[in-house]
């Protein structure tokens, strides 16, 4: 198993100890893939930035295998960390989370919604049910979580929605997954206005190319995903978006609500793309 300890993933993370007193629940903090030399995921490395920068993490996962592989990185690190199963798929485990991340923690002050799943079904071949698979986790899995978080938090409390450039990016021709993420927007606009009386604020992510195990299963399956020219040559990783993640959930962005943060390099405004043919 990786353990993510290379100096440059610790550097780009490790920022002292400046969210010591927060108590974080990141939902979809496990890891798929286990193999030598898959890079590490969005969620586990939010849930190790996190607790290098002091945070205590409870790591939500459908596959506690998976969630208990985090903690125990997190751990082996000096950290605080809790693993819970839950498939948010589920509207009865999704709304019991925050309770139990309560629990576990005393209080919560933070809440990263990184579940999400892809069935990369074109437009032809999408079904009733295949679309509700992956709008019941991508979409209703969120909201229902949310509903239950937001009165548990603390005031000054942040939350942050995981997204995608597929949000506003039909090119990967993935209709599902892409209104899943579309509808992320609203919905963190509407969570960033119920918890304004409390000062806890909601924003989101909207993550690029980025090189994960999920990102490389995309490209298994579609080789012309990452091809051609990319903002500053490469993929991002998910140290990039734990570290969007981190500064969003800080006391450093206490002015910023309902934004939707593009971290892909500019790849949305055509950086990085060829020039039009003349």
């Amino acid at each position: 198993m990786e353990t993510f300890s290379h100096s440059k993933n610790a550097a780009a993370t490790r920022q002292g100890q400046d969210m010591a007193q927060r108590h974080v629940l990141v939902v979809g903090g496990g890891q798929a893939f286990e193999a030598a030399g898959e890079p590490v995921g969005n969620g586990r490395a939010t849930c190790l930035a996190l607790a290098r920068r002091g945070a205590r993490v409870v790591c939500a996962d459908r596959s506690l295998q998976a969630a208990q592989a985090t903690v125990a990185l997190i751990e082996a690190e000096g950290g605080q960390a809790w693993a819970v199963q839950a498939d948010i798929a589920q509207p009865d485990e999704a709304t019991a989370i925050a309770g139990t991340a309560c629990r576990l923690m005393g209080r919560l002050d933070g809440l990263v919604l990184n579940a999400g799943i892809s069935d990369r079904r074109p437009l032809p071949e999408v079904t009733a049910d295949s679309w509700d698979r992956i709008l019941n986790v991508n979409s209703r899995g969120h909201l229902l979580c949310v509903q239950a978080a937001l009165p548990l938090m603390s005031p000054g409390a942040a939350i942050v929605f995981v997204s995608s450039v597929a949000a506003l990016l039909p090119l990967g021709r993935n209709p599902a997954y892409e209104a899943s993420k579309a509808a992320l927007g609203a919905l963190c606009r509407a969570t960033a206005m119920e918890g304004h009386s409390r000062d806890i604020r909601a924003n989101l992510v909207l993550a690029g190319l980025i090189d994960t195990p999920m990102g490389r299963a995309a490209g298994a399956a579609r080789p012309g995903r990452a091809a051609g020219a990319l903002p500053f040559g490469r993929q991002g990783s998910a140290w990039e978006i734990a570290s969007a993640i981190g500064f969003l959930l800080s006391d450093q962005a206490a002015y910023i609500n309902a934004v939707e943060l593009p971290v892909d390099g500019g790849l949305c405004c055509g950086i990085g793309r060829p020039p039009p043919t003349p």
